[in-house]
């Protein structure tokens, strides 16, 4: 086609062209993402052994929601796209289980090795108690956000009997909720799924 040609289709045909371009630059730039998720749980079915729970992320997309640091600083989710981030709730008053979680994210992080720096920790508090000096610094690297509670507990999915409080779950580089671990997890199971994904992607 040439340049005059297009010149007469017009400002729509050069409209459609646009979008048509546009999309396939997002297809590009996503493709390795659902490459991996296609050879890891499509491809290769029996191997297929992951711990944690697979979430349909057309069901719970990541919701429009002000997130602030501690100093009241607006910081959005939106923010850590391109790394895999390991996420909790909990009320500021982080009593023993909120700690332990705290601290299995820190370990499940540097259980990675090399790929950590892959990984970002988030955990969204979801009140407005203040914080202990000892907690902010023991987990220094967490990324300590409040947001609003009842956004939160309508955007997560739950085991049975269970509260967000209860889980970790784990965002993909492309900003998407995709997995869900239980309540009281096995440290070793929870380091192994986070393992083969990083291994299975070469985003992030």
């Amino acid at each position: 086609m040439t340049a005059d040609s297009i010149d007469k289709a017009g400002p729509g045909a050069k409209k459609k062209r646009g979008r048509w371009m546009l999309l396939l630059v997002l297809l590009v730039c996503a493709s390795p993402l659902i490459a991996s998720y296609f050879t890891y749980y499509v491809i290769k079915p029996e191997k297929r052994s992951n711990y944690g729970t697979l979430i349909d992320q057309r069901a719970h997309p990541v919701p429009l929601m002000t997130t602030t640091t501690l100093d009241g600083r607006p910081m959005a989710l939106a923010q850590f796209k391109g790394k895999w981030v390991m996420l909790m709730t909990g009320s500021g008053a982080c009593l023993e289980a909120c700690q332990k979680q705290l601290f299995a994210m820190r370990q499940l992080r540097l259980m990675q090795g090399k790929e950590m720096d892959r990984i970002e920790r988030v955990w969204l508090i979801t009140d407005r108690e203040p914080l202990e000096t000892l907690v902010i610094r023991e987990f220094d690297g967490t990324h300590m956000l409040r947001a609003d509670a009842a956004t939160v507990a309508k955007w997560l999915p739950l085991d049975p009997g269970t509260t967000t409080d209860d889980h970790i779950y784990l965002i993909d580089p492309l900003g998407h909720l995709m997995m869900r671990f239980p309540r009281n997890p096995e440290p070793r199971k929870v380091y192994k799924d986070i393992y083969k994904l990083l291994k299975a992607s070469a985003v992030g």
